[in-house]
């Protein structure tokens, strides 16, 4: 398959492997539409506040909020890297941007939480599961070389300057509100979508490849139903069932069941995607990306990255709105100090440093990200945030992902054929997506059930509330805000005012101990990474082409 054709914006066709001329306009494309995608999850970050009043949101609902996009492109990004395979990346990458207007544009007339979860959220995702394989499904296509290590640097480094797009939106926010806000993405990702007919041209394999339908059905469901059920724990319960509990399974919640269900689902999707591979020439998921450890220990990487990135929307954003009483503004400059040290180490490694070995910068990375978390339980207070903790987490932050997302994404395409790199994007991309579904949902039912089970157990063996106060806590199911909105979800309970003193100081403790224990798990599920890194080595897909030729 040959990669690139000369270039609609009148550059010269490509030279030999590393020799050829950096496309610049091509890749500032790629990073606007990366922006975009990180830039939408910042929005609804700064947005905590403005749906708590204007929709009447729960954190269970802002926090399904931040599960249902991750939901969806878990789901179907391996299909939009396969799509993108048969029908064209350009084709896709413009069916994704414009999808994610489009739901942005729903965002912003949502009337309340239920359209902007399941129509507008619901859009995002599935045109980010076109649009973001699209991105990392050209770049092996259109560079070669350093110039490819570079690229996926340049990406990385879209992460870093996404940090700008928050402080935008929180002047946005605050001035205009959070519907024009929405309406100012949908009208950027417009503009993306106009700029991509400056793409180059680009020939890929013209062979009839067959649409793995058996595969995308069995994935998605396998995937919807583990990334459904795993977001549910803090509404459903874990195995005794809560009131938000839609149904149960032999008498206890049906998160777990379905988490087993989807993993089984996906369990069966290897073997029948081997032997699809085997008849068609082409599948969903490529043995290649399963048999290769530095492919895994590559996607290991960008699940762990975004796994840390869910931790920190879903912890300290919300924290520092509804407990610190943080304004969007403040929040966003946290994200410029995150997206400097981000965007210096994911485009400056891979420049500047391109002997650097992927494997140190990816461990470096692991432990500087796992020691972001460890200070960011620090920063954590009985009744708010200690600013100067705040900001150095969120600095050792961008360090930890700008490292390791240098490295994340080109060594799972130098260990790779080239159209398995080129499809590599969907996978990659789930994988994010799942990552970052996982913290959103795993540190939010540490956070969420830790709250509302020590506030219940607290209650009860206090001897200055009375069993009938104790007896209706039983009942609620406490989401995370300051000491005044916890008043005013107990104010429908009959009790002294020794009694209502007394549960506003256990649910400070018990909110104050569930942050920092969600801190600390994600951290410990961070540095697991160390014992993918082994698998990566400094070779490449050209590498053993070499060494095969030669025996």
């Amino acid at each position: 398959m040959t990669s690139t054709a000369s270039a609609a914006t009148g550059q010269a066709p490509a030279s030999p492997a590393g020799k050829e001329k950096f496309l610049i306009i091509p890749i500032i494309i790629l990073i606007l539409a990366q922006m975009g995608a990180t830039g939408d999850n910042g929005a609804l970050s700064l947005s905590a506040t403005a749906l708590t009043q204007e929709l009447k949101a729960t954190t269970s609902e802002i926090q399904l909020a931040n599960m249902v996009y991750p939901l969806v492109g878990g789901a179907f990004m391996i299909a939009g890297g396969l799509m993108g395979t048969i029908i064209g990346w350009k084709k896709t990458f413009r069916i994704g941007v414009l999808l994610c207007a489009i739901g942005e544009v729903a965002l912003a007339f949502a009337p309340n939480m239920t359209v902007f979860i399941w129509v507008g959220r619901v859009l995002v995702g599935f045109g980010a599961s076109f649009m973001i394989p699209s991105v990392l499904g050209l770049i092996p296509l259109l560079y070669r070389g350093s110039n490819r290590m570079v690229a996926f640097g340049c990406i990385g480094a879209a992460s870093g300057l996404s940090a700008l797009l928050p402080l935008v939106l929180g002047v946005v926010l605050e001035a205009a509100g959070m519907h024009v806000t929405f309406l100012v993405l949908a009208a950027y990702f417009l503009a993306v979508f106009l700029a991509s007919f400056l793409l180059p041209a680009i020939n890929q394999t013209d062979e009839k490849l067959r649409f793995d339908g058996v595969g995308v059905a069995l994935a998605a469901s396998g995937l919807f139903l583990f990334l459904v059920s795993v977001s549910s724990i803090s509404s459903w319960g874990l195995i005794e069932p809560l009131s938000g509990c839609p149904f149960t399974i032999f008498g206890i919640s049906p998160a777990l069941p379905m988490a087993l269900v989807g993993l089984l689902i996906l369990a069966a999707l290897i073997p029948i995607e081997k032997r699809i591979e085997k008849k068609n020439g082409v599948a969903l998921l490529p043995q290649s990306f399963l048999k290769t450890p530095q492919v895994l220990a590559g996607l290991t990487a960008n699940a762990l990255m975004f796994f840390f990135m869910g931790a920190q929307s879903i912890l300290m954003a919300p924290y520092l709105q509804l407990v610190s009483g943080w304004s969007p503004i403040e929040v966003g400059t946290i994200s410029i100090v995150t997206g400097v040290p981000t965007f210096a180490l994911a485009l400056g490694i891979p420049k500047l440093l391109p002997k650097a070995n992927p494997r140190h910068v990816i461990q470096f990375g692991y432990i500087t990200m796992a020691a972001a978390l460890i200070v960011m339980a620090a920063s954590v207070t009985s009744d708010g945030s200690n600013a100067f903790a705040v900001y150095l987490g969120a600095f050792l932050a961008g360090v930890g992902a700008g490292a390791v997302s240098a490295h994340a994404s080109n060594v799972v395409a130098l260990a790779l054929p080239e159209r398995d790199a080129s499809q590599s994007g969907g996978i990659q991309s789930t994988m994010r997506n799942v990552g970052q579904a996982i913290g959103v949902a795993l540190l939010g039912a540490i956070l969420l059930l830790g709250i509302t089970n020590s506030v219940r157990t607290h209650a009860l063996h206090d001897p200055s509330i009375s069993s009938q106060v104790s007896s209706q806590i039983a009942t609620l199911t406490i989401d995370l805000g300051s000491n005044e909105v916890f008043e005013e979800q107990i104010a429908d309970i009959p009790m002294t005012d020794e009694e209502r003193s007394q549960l506003v100081s256990i649910e400070e403790n018990a909110r104050y101990n569930s942050v920092r224990l969600a801190y600390v798990a994600g951290a410990a599920i961070v540095l697991l990474g160390l014992a993918t890194t082994p698998a990566i080595k400094i070779t490449s897909s050209e590498d053993r082409k070499t060494k095969e030729n030669a025996k």
